[in-house]
């Protein structure tokens, strides 16, 4: 059975797990600091009560920004970061959220058709913003909101 839940910081070593076996992204006290960051909304999607994928997102007024979105490799391409984004996109949309934008990295292609699927458009680059020297392509998606 597929879950959404709020993520607590009593489960950063779930998050961190995650990462480290992904994309390794941040580290634990990176992990920390995010939870504690006022506005900060960190979503799991549970397959059972297996931890599969995670979004953290940053609410400031009307706009939103993606800081980690990911998914466990084993569960790609089966669904469940669609899944996964199109709660966010519907939890934004109660948030009266009018912008959602997120940064990628311009080699990751597999996840630049993702956002684009979504309709994240391409409004900025970020040059020399990954730790290998890749470019970020910072995206954006307008939002309709009721």
């Amino acid at each position: 059975m597929i879950s959404i839940k709020d993520i607590k910081e009593k489960d950063l070593d779930l998050c961190y797990e995650l990462d480290s076996n992904t994309i390794s992204l941040w580290s634990k006290k990176q992990w920390s600091k995010e939870f504690k960051k006022k506005g900060i909304k960190v979503f799991g999607l549970l397959l059972s009560n297996l931890l599969v994928g995670i979004c953290v997102f940053h609410v400031v007024l009307d706009e939103a920004q993606i800081n980690f979105f990911v998914i466990n490799q084993k569960f790609r391409k089966k669904g469940f970061g669609s899944y996964l984004m199109s709660y966010l996109i519907k939890q934004c949309e109660k948030l009266n959220i009018n912008k959602l934008f997120l940064e990628v990295s311009q080699t990751n292609t597999t996840a630049e058709k993702f956002y684009s699927s979504f309709d994240f458009s391409t409004v900025g680059i970020r040059k020399n913003y990954y730790k290998d020297g890749s470019d970020a392509l910072l995206k954006e998606k307008k939002l309709t909101t009721k």
